[in-house]
């Protein structure tokens, strides 16, 4: 089945969805869109995408969007190796741990935002990054809290395996460490983070390792 993935380098949720293909060793054709010069918002991509961001999965004939849901998707029609747990309460756990980053973390910062705040308030570089560090710690710190008192985690958020969690929890890490974000408070997640990227998964996929990047 041919598989098309449009993607951006820098983007974090579109690092979730390499790492998954990755993981389940899904083979893709790239399609780079590039957010600086807004080709997501370029009536063709539109066309395909009506929300107009990434990633964009189309396979079999059918545009896939929003990350956490293409990851489910992938996990359920290719489930050898897993991305979510067995049991409904680890999947809950698991979902929880993704939609903490997912839908409480990552969009006060993305790129949307962070320029909506420049041109509707005028906040400059200065306080659009107090903006930014203000709900990392926000989030992370609540992440971090929820990994001590569940018990669940191990090498990884859940136990000793990768799932949507980890997934979702190293693009958000390598965002706050590109804004400069003091992490030290997190040594779980960071932990956690390290032992991600020892997978060629996660190593082969990160930002710098993409073509758009250069």
């Amino acid at each position: 089945m041919s598989r098309q993935l449009y993607t951006f380098f820098r983007s974090s949720t579109s690092f979730r969805l390499r790492i998954a293909l990755a993981y389940k060793r899904l083979d893709y054709e790239p399609h780079y869109v590039s957010l600086p010069k807004m080709e997501h918002r370029v009536p063709s991509y539109r066309d395909i995408n009506p929300q107009g961001l990434v990633p964009l999965l189309v396979e079999g004939g059918r545009s896939l969007i929003q990350s956490m849901a293409i990851i489910e998707y992938l996990d359920e029609v290719y489930p050898d190796p897993p991305l979510m747990p067995k049991d409904p309460a680890g999947r809950a756990y698991v979902r929880a741990v993704s939609q903490i980053i997912g839908c409480e973390i990552h969009p006060l910062n993305n790129v949307r935002v962070l320029k909506h705040l420049k041109a509707q308030f005028g906040a400059d570089e200065a306080a659009t990054n107090a903006w930014y560090e203000h709900w990392i710690a926000e989030g992370l710190s609540g992440l971090e809290g929820y990994l001590a008192r569940e018990g669940m985690s191990g090498d990884f958020c859940y136990g000793n395996t990768v799932t949507m969690a980890d997934i979702c929890l190293v693009p958000q890490i390598f965002n706050a460490r590109r804004f400069n974000c003091s992490l030290d408070a997190y040594p779980k997640l960071l932990a956690i983070t390290d032992r991600c990227m020892t997978l060629d998964a996660f190593r082969t996929t990160e930002p710098s390792t993409q073509a758009d990047a250069f």
